[in-house]
């Protein structure tokens, strides 16, 4: 191993990247990414989680400088801050909220409520909202408010991505099965506990210690910078 790749194993373990959970709950698919066993818990091997991370920088690569977006997607408590910090910092679209079925197989609704809050943003800004009076306005401003946690995230997404970053494709099941149904690659930082096989491109790494999760959002955000 060289001493670059030393520095980054080095790194995950200090964020507890190697931390998976009990071997009761371990998906078969991540046994070859199992360093061992302790105190009943599975110790990640961070020698492979290194190729899988380089692997995936390298995918990212042809996409640096261009227009192509990436949907990063983080749902749980411990990576919502950090998937919405990282994808705003590279104007790339991201979902932190519950996902939305259809966000991926029914576009054009998604579009539809994504316009309709355009809309009423900008018609807010000029103080241009249409209504006939103060309760007609009130209903109005809370359809932007309840419109902007669903969506606002997704403004940005002006065509279908050509991959999705995933925190946790176990609890991001229908984003990954929709992105499966339309040929979409993904890349998900993934728990011993997620079934690995229908990722394209896994990073197996503990998906709950905001450290790690820190961690890995900031080397994919970086790759596309």
């Amino acid at each position: 191993m060289s001493k670059t790749n030393e520095t980054l194993v080095n790194e995950m373990f200090n964020a507890g990247a190697h931390v998976g959970y009990s071997k009761t709950r371990r998906h078969p698919s991540t046994k070859p990414f199992i360093f061992e066993s302790r105190q009943k818990k599975d110790v990640i091997d961070l020698e492979k989680t290194d190729q899988q991370l380089e692997n995936v920088l390298k995918f990212l690569k042809d996409f640096q400088g261009t227009d192509k977006q990436i949907l990063f997607i983080g749902t749980k408590p411990e990576a919502k801050r950090l998937i919405r910090e990282a994808a705003e910092l590279i104007d790339m679209p991201f979902v932190t909220e519950r996902w939305l079925g259809g966000t991926l197989t029914n576009n054009s609704e998604i579009k539809r409520r994504i316009e309709r809050l355009i809309t009423l943003e900008d018609q807010s800004e000029k103080g241009e909202l249409i209504a006939a009076n103060k309760r007609e306005k009130l209903m109005l401003e809370r359809e932007i408010e309840k419109l902007e946690v669903k969506f606002g995230g997704l403004k940005t997404m002006k065509k279908t991505p050509v991959a999705l970053f995933i925190i946790d494709p176990k609890k991001e099941h229908i984003a990954v099965s929709e992105a499966r149904h339309m040929n979409i690659p993904v890349i998900a930082l993934a728990n011993t506990d997620c079934d690995i096989s229908i990722i394209t491109h896994p990073i197996v790494a503990n998906d709950t210690n905001v450290s790690s999760i820190n961690f890995f959002t900031k080397k994919i955000a970086d790759a596309l910078k």
